[in-house]
C-alpha cells in the first residue's frame, strides 16, 4: 500500500502565534512531526501542506520532506476543514503527474509526542483490515466521562449532561470506558474514502495511544506540558 504522509501546517494561529514554528524544548514544533514521519517505514512519501513560505522553506530543509506547492489562501483560514485541504493536495499532485496513493496519513504538528511506531501501527491496522480509516485515540479520564460531565445553567445551577446520570456512577470503577480522538495524532484514510467526501468513512477503527504521547498543542500551557514530557523521555536532555 502506498501511503502519503501529509503534515498540514498553515501560517496563521490565534491560540499560539506562529504555532507550527513555535519553540518546543529548543526546536520548532513541526520538527517533532517531521522526525516521526521520516522514521516511519510505512510512508512512501512525505509532504507538508502550508500557505507560509517560511514554513515551506523550513520543511524543505529536512531530507525527504516536500512542499509540492503553497496552499491557496482560501484553504488556510481558521475555519478551514482538513478534508478540502487533502483533496486539493491530491489534485495538485495529480496535475504534477504524480501517482495517486492508496491512502493518506494525516500528521498534525500539534501532536509532537507521537512516535514513528504509532504511525506504522496505524498504517498496518488499515492494511490488515477492511476499515476505511484508522484514527488514534486515547482513554477519556474518568472525571470527563459523559456520565460525570455537567451542564452549567446561566444562573449557576448544575445538571447532568446526560439526563438521569448525575448520581449513578460516582466511583471511577463503575463508569463505562470511553475513548476520544487525541487530536488526532495519526489519521490514515483510504483515498477512495476521502474522495467520497469523508475523513473517517463508515468503518473507522481506533488505534489506542497512551496519554503521555497524546498531548495536543492548542494553547501555551500545552507547550509546557509537552516540554516536561519530552524532558522525561530524553532523561532531561534537549531532544535532537
Amino acid at each position: 500500500m502506498q501511503i502519503l504522509g501529509v503534515i498540514p501546517a498553515r501560517g496563521g494561529s490565534k491560540g499560539i502565534p506562529g504555532k507550527n514554528l513555535a519553540p518546543l524544548a529548543g526546536r520548532p514544533l513541526i520538527d517533532y512531526t517531521i522526525e516521526a514521519a521520516r522514521a516511519a517505514s510505512s510512508l512512501s512519501r512525505i509532504v507538508v501542506s502550508t500557505d507560509d513560505p517560511a514554513i515551506a522553506a523550513h520543511a524543505q530543509s529536512h531530507d525527504r520532506i516536500e512542499v509540492p506547492a503553497l496552499r491557496p489562501a482560501h484553504l488556510a483560514q481558521d475555519d478551514t476543514p482538513v478534508l478540502p485541504v487533502l483533496l486539493d493536495l491530491l489534485e495538485t499532485l495529480e496535475q504534477q503527474g504524480d501517482p495517486v496513493p492508496d491512502a493518506v496519513c494525516l500528521l498534525q504538528p500539534t501532536s509532537p509526542l507521537r512516535i514513528a511506531s504509532d504511525i506504522d501501527a496505524a498504517a498496518a491496522l488499515l492494511q490488515s483490515s477492511d476499515a476505511e480509516a484508522v484514527v488514534s485515540i486515547e482513554a477519556v479520564p474518568h472525571q470527563y466521562n459523559p456520565v460525570s460531565v455537567m451542564r452549567l445553567s446561566p444562573d449557576g445551577v448544575l445538571a447532568p449532561y446526560l439526563p438521569g446520570e448525575g448520581d449513578k456512577a460516582n466511583r471511577r470503577q463503575d463508569k463505562p470506558a470511553v475513548v476520544a480522538r487525541n487530536g488526532p495524532a495519526v489519521l490514515v484514510t483510504r483515498v477512495a474514502t476521502l474522495r467520497a467526501g469523508s475523513l473517517y468513512g463508515r468503518r473507522c477503527v481506533g488505534y489506542a495511544m497512551p496519554r503521555e504521547r497524546s498531548v495536543d498543542i492548542d494553547e501555551p500551557m500545552n507547550l509546557v506540558v509537552a516540554a516536561a514530557l519530552l524532558a522525561e523521555r530524553t532523561g532531561g536532555e534537549t531532544p535532537r
